[in-house]
Parts: C-alpha cells; structure tokens; sequence
C-alpha cells in the first residue's frame, strides 16, 4: 500500500520547480527557500491542506515517567 498520494508528489514537485527558481517562499517570515528539505515539507503541508493521502507529521512525544522523575527528584 503506498503512503502518499498522487496530490502529495505533484504538490511536492511544484514546490520544488518553485525552489529551483528562486520563487518559493516560507509562510511565517516570507524568506526565500533554498533548503531542499523545506521545500519537500512546504510540498506535503499543501498537499494535506489539500486533502490528498498524506501521513500524519511526526510528532515529538515526552514520556510522562521521564518528567514525573525529574520533578521529584528536586524535592
């Protein structure tokens, strides 16, 4: 079963060609994008927007363990 969708590789495509021109720009601060990486992110994050099959971004999970030892060892 493939993970991305026809959406995601022609939004991730058109991203890159705009990189390539100098043209793609970052949403927050409007800076031109020279990272391949961020043009592949700004591709699949327009691609989701868009509704295409696309998974879920990889989130950073604290474990709740590691933060209750870490609160009681200060008391």
């Amino acid at each position: 079963m493939a993970r991305y969708g026809k959406k995601a590789s022609t939004k991730v495509r058109k991203a890159m060609k705009e990189r390539k021109r100098g043209t793609l720009r970052s949403g927050g601060s409007g800076k031109k994008v020279t990272s391949r990486k961020q043009a592949i992110a700004i591709g699949l994050s327009q691609a989701r927007r868009a509704g295409g099959k696309v998974p879920r971004r990889q989130t950073r999970a604290r474990t709740k363990s590691r933060a209750k030892g870490s609160r009681s060892s200060k008391r």
